[in-house]
């Protein structure tokens, strides 16, 4: 399945979570520094939490 971390498209395979995307996408560092991930509308996400396809992401 495909989602976007930061607009960057990231292929994963179906029931992965948050943090894998965030790897796949080489964004872990960035959470590290206490930057936090957000769904497209606005709403925190936790490292945990389950992807959708087509899901949009951000690190900010």
């Amino acid at each position: 399945m495909r989602v976007y971390v930061n607009q960057k498209p990231v292929d994963l395979v179906p029931g992965m979570q948050v943090r894998h995307a965030l790897i796949q996408a080489g964004k872990m560092a960035a959470i590290a520094a206490g930057l936090k991930v957000y769904d497209e509308w606005g709403h925190e996400l936790g490292l945990d939490g389950g992807l959708a396809p087509g899901m949009k992401i951000l690190v900010k």
